[in-house]
């Protein structure tokens, strides 16, 4: 059974960072796809960054040189490095894991998601 455990969300200041975490279990993050995603209220949910086997990565344009995805292969875990958050990154965000067919950035790809933690940037 797949189960992915999203930590570090909070509440921080424009200009502020956090790091996310996604904890898989019964998964093997490293040999395959994982994602970030987010979703503010009354939005779709979106793609923020993409890794493939730890090497190939993708970023939505909004989060380029802001945001960092990696992966930690000994704790199968997957992090999201946020750097100088602003207000528009307040959401939602989902770790999603296990997906083939599909653009990267589109939800209907992944079989799995974890339960999502809220990162909230005031200005």
């Amino acid at each position: 059974q797949v189960q992915l455990v999203e930590s570090g969300g909070g509440s921080v200041q424009a200009g502020g960072s956090l790091r996310l975490s996604c904890a898989a279990s019964g998964y093997t993050g490293s040999r395959g796809a994982m994602a970030w995603f987010r979703q503010a209220p009354g939005k779709e949910r979106e793609g923020v960054a993409y890794i493939y086997r730890g090497t190939t990565t993708y970023y939505a344009d909004s989060v380029k040189g802001r945001f960092a995805i990696s992966q930690d292969n000994a704790k199968n875990t997957l992090y999201l490095q946020m750097n100088n958050l602003k207000p528009e990154d307040t959401a939602m965000y989902y770790c999603a894991a296990d997906g083939s067919r599909g653009t990267w950035y589109s939800p209907g790809r992944y079989n799995y998601w974890g339960q999502g933690t809220q990162v909230t940037v005031s200005s």
